[in-house]
């Protein structure tokens, strides 16, 4: 079984990337987690304590990305994923994408992103 909480695009103002400029002027990224784990009891309960809140994920989310400074897009969403995996051990894997749509490239697109999944560690 596979069940998907998914967060899309939560924008965000923060100092990343590999340029001074970039880390003195901000700009906008996008920000989506899907993650996986278990709803059959959530959907059966209609109880929010069976499941994880799409808040609390956004939370972190706002939080590393506003409060902490990356050179790399992917180093952002390694963090981001590793937090969230940390902080609910009921998600059994998370994607986290971002998406940078201000990137300072020489050319003209809608945006630059990355994706990573990560997935919580079998136990023996």
């Amino acid at each position: 079984m596979s069940d998907h909480i998914r967060v899309s695009r939560i924008a965000v103002y923060g100092r990343h990337g590999v340029l001074p400029e970039e880390a003195r002027l901000g700009q906008r990224f996008y920000i989506s987690l899907d993650v996986e784990l278990d709803l059959v009891a959530a959907g059966r309960s209609d109880d929010v304590a069976e499941t994880v809140s799409y808040a609390d994920l956004a939370a972190i989310v706002v939080a590393v990305a506003t409060e902490r400074r990356f050179a790399l897009i992917e180093a952002l969403a390694e963090t981001v994923a590793a937090e969230i995996l940390a902080g609910f051990p009921r998600i059994r894997a998370v994607t986290v994408a971002v998406d940078k749509p201000s990137a300072p490239v020489p050319a003209i697109l809608d945006s630059v992103g990355v994706s990573i999944t990560r997935q919580r560690e079998a136990r023996p």
